[in-house]
């Protein structure tokens, strides 16, 4: 169907003429000559002079004269600046369209360059401005995993759908193992659809009520070390030169020495005494006739294998949940920070062995990332997700970072996030900051990036041939057909329903 005709421009900004009673959008995929356009910005235009146009409106506005454009589908119309984004083959263009050629729909049958990846992984289907079009669209799972992804939206615009989504077509790939650290209890769906209902299952570790099949989290103070509180707490030099002097003292028992011992030789009582107060606070813990009383997922008696059996599930392939709900900011940090550290150490190691190779990668899902890695938090010292921000990829291990507030991570971080999904966003500071860091020049999408409405989104990835404009699904819907699927396999066996 011609939707519009090229009439001029640039091979940066081409401009074209709307068909009468064919509306263009912002966003819109058009194929034109053999290559793939898109609608970046639209605006009037007329033969009629604007001098003349202000005259007739003011006749009709203030006269309430009956004014009417002679042939106004001729004289009156709507223009669209178009990019070029590739040609039908997949490269690059190099030439422009033919002059006034004729511009269509974009269909499935036009993007054959867009196959399906060894390792997979499902975002969402192909989007025309607000048409979806019936083309599942996948990003290299393996390699966007490693070298990161961002999912940033302003609230409401279905982060976390799209997020479950992504979990929901990861769970159960061999290639990937994901740790969700879930501080609002969302993704294992406790009440409402989750990721309990995926037939591949997921491992569950939580510290209250415990459903079946779900495990007890439960953490041993003697797995503590101190460079799991970087970027957790932050300790004066003194303090952090004790946190050093009891774990040479004690080694593994450190923390019972801190909180049960008397202050090394050297050390000011009252250093250790703030120091042993903030442990304290920290790990949910309190001292009573000479023992340790604890109330929280830190213990003094089990959970000695907890952090080491989360990282063997990762390294299995497997999804992960941490249900972090009904701890502190800090608690939530320090056990991702556990998990974080011993899962790193680990795939070091492979790497000095040549083991790393068969290994999966594995992702580390942050939601309201800027909380470790924050340009504040970041001033005051680095913690273990800002060492894989950086270095992780050569480890294959990744950041899943969830914000709505991407200004706040520095740029090197942003600019290391090779992935970036892009809700609609509508502050003008959070999309310039997106824009500046994007793997594919977006300057001239932020009108479209504002317009976004639920659901839609524009994927910005080292990993795709141009900023691709999807929709995701509904996560109840995936859950839905795959429970019929489920039911239609079992039916076909003679298994029952």
């Amino acid at each position: 169907m011609t939707r519009a005709q090229v009439i001029g421009g640039s091979f940066g900004s081409l401009l074209a003429r709307q068909k009468d009673g064919r509306r263009l959008e912002l966003g819109e995929l058009l194929v034109c000559d053999g290559m793939l356009l898109q609608v970046n910005e639209l605006l009037y235009g007329s033969q009629i002079s604007q001098q003349n146009l202000e005259m007739v409106s003011g006749m009709a506005l203030e006269e309430g004269a009956d004014v009417s454009l002679i042939s106004p589908e001729l004289r009156a119309y709507t223009l669209a600046r178009l990019r070029l984004l590739l040609g039908l083959d997949g490269r690059a263009p190099k030439e422009l369209p033919g002059f006034m050629s004729v511009c269509r729909d974009v269909t499935a049958s036009d993007l054959g360059f867009l196959v399906k990846p060894a390792t997979p992984l499902l975002v969402g289907k192909l989007r025309s401005g607000s048409r979806v079009i019936d083309l599942p669209l996948y990003v290299d799972g393996a390699k966007a995993f490693a070298h990161h992804i961002l999912i940033t939206a302003t609230t409401g615009r279905g982060k976390s759908n799209l997020l479950s989504c992504m979990l929901w077509d990861a769970t159960g790939k061999d290639y990937c193992g994901v740790l969700v650290l879930d501080p609002h209890d969302e993704y294992y769906g406790r009440v409402g659809v989750g990721l309990r209902s995926h037939p591949s299952g997921v491992v569950y570790y939580t510290a209250q009520d415990v459903p079946p099949g779900g495990r007890t989290l439960r953490i041993s103070l003697d797995s503590l070390r101190p460079w799991h509180f970087n970027g957790v707490a932050w300790w004066s030099e003194p303090q952090q030169e004790a946190l050093s002097a009891y774990y040479r003292m004690y080694g593994s028992q450190w923390v019972t020495g801190i909180l049960l011992r008397d202050t090394p030789q050297g050390f000011q009582e009252g250093t250790v005494e703030v120091l042993k107060r903030r442990m304290m606070g920290v790990l949910d813990v309190d001292v009573a006739q000479g023992g340790l009383v604890c109330r929280g997922v830190f213990d003094s008696s089990r959970g000695e294998t907890t952090v080491r059996d989360i990282v063997s599930e990762l390294e299995s392939g497997k999804t992960v949940i941490v249900d972090t709900s009904p701890f502190g900011g800090q608690q939530e940090l320090l056990i991702g920070s556990m998990v974080s550290w011993e899962l790193l150490h680990r795939y070091q190691g492979y790497k000095r062995t040549g083991e790393l190779a068969g290994k999966p990668v594995i992702s580390i899902v942050l939601e309201e990332a800027p909380r470790v890695l924050g340009k504040d938090v970041l001033e005051r010292g680095s913690n273990v997700f800002s060492t894989i921000a950086r270095e992780g990829r050569k480890f294959k291990i990744g950041l899943l970072a969830v914000t709505q507030m991407p200004s706040l991570i520095p740029r090197t971080i942003l600019a290391n996030m090779n992935t970036k999904i892009i809700l609609g966003m509508e502050m003008k500071p959070e999309r310039d900051a997106l824009i500046d860091s994007a793997a594919q020049d977006l300057s001239s999408d932020e009108r479209a990036i504002a317009s976004l409405s639920v659901g839609e989104a524009i994927v910005s990835s080292t990993f795709t041939r141009f900023a691709v404009p999807v929709k995701a699904d509904d996560y109840r819907d995936v859950v839905a057909r795959e429970e019929k699927d489920v039911q239609v396999r079992r039916g076909y066996m003679g298994v029952g329903s």
